[in-house]
Formats: structure tokens, C-alpha cells, sequence
């Protein structure tokens, strides 16, 4: 039975539902119920700026944009976020989705923590990012109305902690492959949580390297 909240209806395909129980089995509640939020959030961004968007795809991309950081997918040298895409892309496969939709859904993971490039992009993409963006750092917050962000909440609730835990669950994903993080968000996780971490300096990197001039 299609779920409706907030005026947003939760795709109900095959595969939709299989993407749920996956992520609810591979997840814990903190981690599914913030990637459900990020659905609804994106599509609630979808249909304020009058997006075409493909509300399963968007779904996707939000239920699979953290799988990264679970010890079932996480790889021990990828980025979390790419580790999440390559996740999506093995499940869509399975359902012959399309490879320019798998593109996208790819992408709009791949890319939900580097903020300025995917608001850009392809509505999938865009959306993604915007859920996350909205759920994790507020961005865009007071163009919610109350009653939907009620609703959303009351459905898939953020815990009392929810900041400094997102947090963790950020480092715990990540902190046995720092050089992962160079050039995302994540070195400033490390740099909060990890004892002894030092970030990447592309300048550095840049005056080290093995040219003589």
C-alpha cells in the first residue's frame, strides 16, 4: 500500500520495496530513518521548484546515499560515498534499470558531499543532494512549511542527539581510510573525532610533488 507523507508519495514498485528492506537490514535506525527524511526532503525541494524529477530514483538515491558507511558495503580505500554508489548500481542492475538511470542514481551519491557541483546536475542528482543538505545541515530549512517538517519527523524521527551522532556515524565509516576524505566535508569529521589526524594540504601536495619546477 502506497505510504503518503507530507503530500509525498513513497514509490511502491518491486523495487522500491526491496531497496527498503535492504537498507532496514542493513542499517541501523538512526541511519534509515535520516535516509528517509532525505527522500522526502528532496522531493518536497523537487515539487517547490517545479522539478520533473523520477520520484523512484530520487528514493534510491536517498535510501542508498549512506550505505557506505555499514561494514557490508564499505570498501577499505573508496570513498564512503562511492562505496554507496557502487552499492546502488550492483542492486539497480539486478532490476534492469537502465543505464543512464543508473548513471544518475550513481551520481547523485557519488556526489551528495560535495557541496556546488549537483544542484547543477540532473533533478536526481540535485535532489539528493538538497535532502541531504536539508536533513544534515538545515540548508534551507524556513522554506519547509512547520507542518511538513512535522510530519516527516513524526514518521521517521530525529533522535534527541541526532547532530552529534550523525557525526559519529560519519567517523566511524571513515576513520580507517583518512586519506579517503581529501577534498570532501569528511576531513572536517576527522578532524573533530580522530586523535592525531591531520587533513591533506593541496598546496602542499602541490609543492611536494616529484616536478623540479
Amino acid at each position: 500500500m502506497t505510504q503518503t507523507i507530507a503530500g509525498i508519495h513513497v514509490p511502491d514498485s518491486a523495487l522500491a520495496r526491496a531497496a527498503t528492506q535492504l537498507v532496514r537490514d542493513t542499517e541501523d535506525d538512526l541511519l534509515y530513518n535520516h535516509s528517509r527524511r532525505v527522500f522526502f526532503w528532496g522531493a518536497l525541494t523537487g515539487e517547490r521548484k517545479t522539478l520533473k524529477y523520477d520520484p523512484e530514483l530520487l528514493y534510491i538515491g536517498a535510501m542508498f546515499h549512506d550505505m557506505g558507511l555499514t561494514a557490508a558495503h564499505a570498501s577499505p580505500d573508496l570513498r564512503f560515498e562511492v562505496d554507496g554508489a557502487n552499492a546502488a548500481r550492483a542492486f539497480l542492475k539486478g532490476y534492469g534499470v537502465p543505464e543512464r538511470d543508473i548513471e544518475d542514481v550513481w551520481a547523485s551519491i557519488a556526489l551528495h558531499t560535495t557541496p556546488g557541483i549537483p544542484e547543477h546536475m540532473r533533478p536526481t542528482i540535485a535532489l539528493v543532494t538538497a535532502g541531504v543538505e536539508m536533513d544534515v545541515l538545515g540548508i534551507a530549512y524556513d522554506d519547509f512549511t512547520h507542518d511538513q517538517r512535522d510530519h516527516v519527523c513524526t514518521h521517521h524521527p530525529r533522535e534527541a542527539d541526532f547532530k552529534e551522532s550523525i557525526i559519529d556515524h560519519f567517523a566511524d565509516g571513515i576513520r580507517s581510510k583518512p586519506l579517503t576524505t581529501f577534498g570532501n566535508v569528511k576531513a572536517d569529521v576527522l578532524e573533530m573525532k580522530l586523535p592525531g589526524y591531520r587533513r591533506q594540504n593541496f598546496c602542499s601536495i602541490i609543492l611536494g610533488s616529484a616536478w623540479p619546477h
